[in-house]
């Protein structure tokens, strides 16, 4: 039987819960016409490159699908009329990986990293803009201001 991985991104103002329920709706579907979901992975909530159909973010689910292509034309079908369903994307593939996708991998590498304390904060070209008001003196020459007696005479001359 083919294998399929199906993204599909959902709208930002539904709950989690209401995601996989559109999850459990597609694998009913393919239930239903001898086919089975045999990964389902919630990426949790994103912000999107661009608006779409008036979202900036959107629930994103990855299902990995075995079933014919029959059942897939009308998962399809089914998630491009629903109403909740922004975008969804389905892909032939060779094999369903079982050990969790980059995006899964990435956000548990990003959780072991120590958020503790990073140092002093370096100043930057202006200052930090935490001194309180008090500004630090930058000594060198093209952010230095030339006294006036300098310019006028630089004026003159030419």
């Amino acid at each position: 039987m083919p294998l399929y991985e199906c993204v599909l991104m959902a709208r930002n103002d539904i709950t989690q819960q209401q995601v996989e329920a559109i999850a459990a709706q597609v694998a009913t579907t393919v239930g239903e016409q001898g086919g089975e979901v045999k990964k389902q992975e919630y990426w949790g909530l994103r912000g999107l490159a661009y608006k779409i159909k008036k979202n900036r973010k959107a629930h994103y689910m990855l299902l990995g699908i075995s079933a014919p292509p029959a059942a897939m034309q009308e998962v399809e079908r089914q998630l491009g009329l629903h109403e909740d369903v922004l975008r969804s994307l389905t892909l032939r593939i060779e094999a369903i990986d079982e050990a969790p996708s980059a995006i899964l991998a990435r956000r548990g590498e990003d959780r072991e990293r120590d958020r503790g304390f990073r140092g002093p904060r370096p100043a930057g070209r202006f200052g930090s803009g935490r001194t309180g008001g008090g500004r630090e003196r930058d000594d060198r020459e093209e952010y230095r201001a030339r006294p006036r007696e300098e310019m006028d005479m630089g004026a003159g001359e030419e």
